[in-house]
């Protein structure tokens, strides 16, 4: 994994910081450290969005860095935003009970807009089934025909 262009871009007053590849406790080393640097090149108030839609697999690893640059954002009046839309990316958020604190945006226009990608799209059931809205019932009204 590696932070495309060496350092975190700049997004307005945001901070952006993508990796790429796989995350794993082998792995996330660099993106913890880009997290690092995004958040000390900025005093005060500190908006940070983490693009990993990039990343082809992540685990459990990614966590810990994600969760304490979400704090640091949190204790400085600002925010975490991740830009993700892998499977493997949402199970470790999910599986964690952190999918309320890291919603899915699908680009980093949609994190800096706060548009999650959930506002388009239902949220599939933890059991996996998909539900469906029954079609409205048929009208009481007599249907009248002219001739």
């Amino acid at each position: 994994m590696t932070t495309q262009g060496g350092a975190p871009a700049l997004f307005e007053e945001c901070r952006i910081v993508r990796a790429h590849g796989g995350l794993d406790g082998q792995t996330v080393a660099p993106l913890a450290r880009a997290l690092a640097e995004a958040r000390a090149a900025r005093p005060g108030r500190l908006l940070l969005i983490v693009d990993l839609s990039e990343a082809v697999f992540t685990d459990c690893s990614i966590l810990t860095p994600l969760c304490d640059a979400w704090y640091d954002c949190r204790a400085r009046s600002g925010w975490l935003r991740i830009v993700y839309g892998n499977h493997a990316t949402d199970l470790v958020l999910r599986c964690a009970g952190l999918l309320d604190r890291f919603p899915a945006y699908a680009s980093a226009q949609d994190a800096w807009g706060a548009t999650s990608a959930m506002t388009t799209t239902p949220p599939i059931p933890s059991d996996g089934r998909r539900t469906f809205s029954a079609p409205p019932p048929p009208s009481s009204e007599p249907s009248v025909k002219s001739d």
